[in-house]
């Protein structure tokens, strides 16, 4: 194992949310988490004497979760080799419309400050703030200062874990799970989505975006006539 490897170890296994949300992400929206990253500055071990804590403060803006099959990621950019194997594999293995829901997350880091005092005071500080003033959608994350956005993805992957058991329950309330035999199985919120960017392409918006959707999802050829009368139409 490299060294590096057991670094990453390290960071993830020193990770403590002290502070989660109050929250889950949002089903049918956008969802913006601020967060605190509070740790040892990498320097102690060469001057004891100073106790001080680094903070590191951001928000991560989460996309509405978008339900997603095997067929669909497939034809998505930006995989390893290795990911595209598995998701062959799921697709074997369930079907190439099982639903999913697909995540995408946009960090925007914002002040990094020094403050005296320990890591436990500081960060204890800083939730009785936030439970103060009822914060719904902040995190309070202790991690390693050379490592610290490892915390971050750490927490992100967990707090995604405890949300999409309510997501999935939504989407199942609404029906959105539900395949369509008359599309090749798809879900339906897939239907739902390709008529919403339709009506967007009358409206004046590029067209391209609704092909590269049609074609992710393998209906193109079903849509084909409807999408050409587009242009007929222009």
């Amino acid at each position: 194992m490299f060294e590096s490897d057991k670094d990453l170890i390290k960071a993830v296994e020193k990770t403590k949310v002290k502070r989660k949300p109050k929250q889950h992400l949002a089903t049918f929206g956008n969802t913006i988490i601020n967060y605190y990253v509070v740790t040892e500055p990498i320097y102690t071990d060469l001057n004891s004497n100073k106790n001080e804590t680094v903070v590191r403060t951001g928000k991560v803006n989460s996309g509405k979760p978008e339900i997603v099959t095997p067929t669909y990621a497939l034809n998505l950019k930006g995989f390893s080799d290795e990911a595209y194997k598995y998701l062959e594999f799921v697709s074997s293995k369930f079907g190439m419309n099982s639903p999913g829901v697909l995540y995408q997350y946009k960090n925007e880091p914002g002040n990094t400050n020094i403050l005296s005092g320990s890591v436990t005071e500081v960060s204890n500080n800083i939730i009785n703030e936030l439970d103060k003033n009822d914060d719904k959608l902040t995190a309070v994350i202790v991690g390693i200062d050379e490592l610290w956005d490892v915390s971050l993805l750490k927490f992100i992957h967990d707090f995604t874990a405890e949300s999409l058991v309510q997501n999935v329950s939504e989407f199942n309330s609404r029906g959105l799970l539900n395949p369509q035999p008359n599309f090749g199985g798809v879900p339906k919120a897939t239907i739902q989505r390709i008529e919403i960017l339709f009506n967007e392409v009358k409206k004046g918006a590029d067209p391209e975006i609704l092909k590269t959707e049609l074609d992710r999802w393998g209906l193109f050829d079903h849509y084909e006539e409807r999408f050409l009368g587009l242009f007929n139409k222009q």
